[in-house]
């Protein structure tokens, strides 16, 4: 279980040694207990290959020890150093135009070369010795942010003894695929190419598994090197990047202890509806709670505009995270470098050595963490309503998006704010987990669907479970290929119904039942009830192309013990409020009413009841109803019926007992 962490990332590399005292200070005063070092610093550890230099790092480690503040060490292999590229030039990705990548950025390497592989491992394996058994080292962040694709004449050799290792045969391949479709057919396997833009679709799912696989190949490498150093109380994290879509995240952290993010606004200001989907995700790749490895300290560097957070912003999205599961959060970074890429990046500590305006917030928040880490030590989230992800249809939709407006993610997001705004628990998980906890689960464009997916909702519906199948769902099967049944697939039982037919929508069409009338956009599919059942119609297409005119939109079917429900509109946000707060209410499941900008979430402590964070995400004064007296944490008053909330304000309560 995780104690409840404040933080930064800090390079005491960047500075000189006798100006570590006085950072560390500072830190002590805005009530800092961890600090990430060393995912960028592979030059300073190894300037020569084969040579170490970690006195510098130890020194660093001691001296935040000695002052309360623990260390998260990073593998520096996101940043490997000029005299490895000069060296080995292989190890540099090459591009989808066939340009090499430039050595000066960062994650400019082949995650495929062995030169890098045998590299990384050295300074994995040299870092774990000298370090793995240090008791100020609570964790270690492997690389920094996956990121890059290499299309490299290596990596093309490599995809093609992975397509080799899972199709066994060409048969089988160009069966899959149908490749005598343009004249496709493959009679070697060196004749296949990495896809570069558009191509066969199943050539092109496939090697996004392939770029999984190579990663997950490069996180194993280093792990294998960490772990022997390390006892069973350090942890191994990676840092990934929210809805970041280049690989399957629910395969990459299979292998990790607990997954991290990295949070930045960009250009605006936060929209908690949306954002909680991200913390939502995070969390479902392992179904644990997460740390927030990088987060926005006022502005970005790298936005359109780089404009800074709302003074309190930052302390409400603080606290929106830990509402969500996050155990850490982490401020990058402590001080602004005076040169590098990164000049104009918020910090905590400007370029002079002294507080920036945005100090004191930080302060504040990290008081406010230490003030009840033991009362959140051990809580987590639970949830009793699911959104299934699968990367296979996201990918699989971005390929072919029929509509160049449809996205998958967007349309995730779209129901997971309707389910926000009344303030439940969600998480977001792989469309292959386990439901076994869950009354109501959501499948947003559950494209891909095998046969080992449709009994795993059959079964969950069949016990008493409430399951919504939204558009494009049940159109294709593993290989990308569609489905020789029309949709949902093998769901039609379940459903009731089947899809007629899809359209792809120049403007938005009439719906309208008894719950609302509004309309579809972008996406309408035309549903028929199948001979012997008899789901209920929730809505009807109006009057729109003539194929769609008077045609079942949405139906509710009964199935064993449980429903489901097949929306096939991508309705307005106010008719998918009101569906969705419909649906919740046929589930049972309760919904907190707030004010427009008010989230009202709840973690479990470790004695069963529920701590609930009350967060004002706006500027303005609002107030919240409570329906039972409840004690806040923060401020130590109890308030019964209304609680005032200023702008940004943050309530930790509980239920005060009679």
């Amino acid at each position: 279980m995780q104690k409840l962490q404040f933080g930064v990332a800090y390079y005491p590399e960047h500075w000189p040694q006798e100006r570590w005292a006085e950072d560390i200070r500072l830190m002590q005063a805005a009530h800092v207990t961890v600090a990430r070092l060393g995912e960028f610093a592979w030059s300073s550890m190894e300037p020569v290959e084969g040579q170490f230099n970690f006195a510098w790092l130890e020194k660093a480690i001691e001296m935040l020890a000695e002052a309360g503040i623990a260390t998260v060490l990073g593998t520096p292999t996101a940043a490997p150093p000029a005299w490895l590229a000069q060296k080995y030039p292989t190890t540099l990705a090459t591009e989808e135009t066939g340009r090499q990548a430039q050595f000066g950025n960062r994650c400019h390497y082949c995650v495929n070369s062995p030169e890098f592989h045998t590299a990384s491992r050295r300074i994995v394996q040299a870092m774990a010795a000298r370090f793995g058994s240090s008791p100020h080292v609570i964790g270690w962040q492997l690389d920094n942010e996956y990121n890059r694709v290499c299309y490299c004449d290596h990596c093309r050799a490599e995809f093609q003894a992975f397509l080799r290792e899972r199709y066994g045969t060409l048969d089988e391949l160009n069966r899959h695929w149908s490749t005598a479709y343009w004249s496709q057919s493959y009679s070697d396997w060196a004749q296949i190419p990495i896809p570069i833009g558009p191509h066969n679709p199943g050539l092109m799912l496939v090697f996004r598994h392939f770029v999984t696989r190579s990663y997950q190949n490069f996180q194993q490498a280093q792990l294998d090197e960490l772990r022997p150093h390390l006892p069973p109380s350090v942890w191994v994290t990676h840092n990934f990047m929210g809805w970041f879509g280049a690989f399957d995240h629910y395969t990459l952290t299979r292998d990790i202890d607990f997954a991290s993010w990295d949070w930045y606004i960009g250009t605006g200001h936060i929209d908690y509806l949306t954002t909680g989907a991200i913390h939502d995700l995070t969390r479902g790749f392992k179904q644990k709670n997460f740390w927030l490895m990088e987060t926005q300290p006022g502005n970005v560097n790298w936005s359109k505009t780089n404009n800074v957070l709302n003074r309190g912003e930052a302390r409400a999205m603080a606290w929106h995270a830990v509402a969500h599961g996050a155990d850490a959060l982490l401020y990058w970074q402590w001080r602004s470098a005076l040169g590098g890429q990164e000049q104009y990046h918020g910090s905590l500590i400007d370029q002079s050595g002294r507080q920036r305006p945005f100090f004191d917030e930080a302060k504040r928040i990290g008081q406010e963490f230490a003030q009840v880490a033991d009362l959140l030590f051990g809580s987590i989230i639970q949830s009793k309503v699911a959104l299934l992800n699968c990367y296979d249809s996201r990918w699989s939709l971005e390929f072919q998006r029929h509509n160049s407006e449809f996205d998958y993610v967007r349309h995730l997001t779209h129901w997971y704010r309707a389910l926000a705004a009344r303030n439940l628990n969600v998480d977001v998980i792989s469309a292959d987990a386990a439901l076994d906890q869950y009354e109501l689960v959501i499948a947003p464009a559950l494209l891909v669907l095998d046969e080992a997916r449709a009994e795993k909702l059959k079964a969950f519906v069949q016990r008493g479970g409430r399951l919504v199948l939204t558009v494009r769902t049940g159109m294709k099967d593993r290989h990308n290929a569609l489905l020789p049944q029309r949709q949902p697939g093998t769901l039609a039982e379940l459903a009731g119904v089947e899809v007629v037919d899809y359209y792809s929508l120049l403007e938005p069409v009439p719906v309208a039942g008894e719950l609302f009338q509004g309309t579809s956009q972008l996406w309408a599919e035309r549903l028929q009830i199948l001979d012997g059942q008899s789901p209920v119609v929730l809505a009807c297409f109006g009057a729109s192309n003539g194929w769609l005119d008077d045609q079942v939109a949405i139906a509710l079917n009964p199935y064993g013990n449980g429903f489901v429900y097949t929306v096939g509109a991508y309705l307005d946000v106010a008719s998918q409020q009101a569906l969705t707060d419909q649906i919740l209410n046929d589930a049972r499941l309760e919904m907190f009413e707030t004010p427009p900008g008010i989230e009202v979430r709840p973690r479990t402590l470790v004695n069963g009841e529920p701590v609930y964070f009350i967060i004002n995400h706006t500027r303005l004064p609002q107030t919240v109803s409570l329906p039972w007296a409840a004690f806040d944490h923060l401020t130590g008053k109890i308030s019964a019926g209304e609680m005032e909330f200023a702008g940004y304000a943050v309530a930790i309560v509980t239920r005060q007992k009679d």
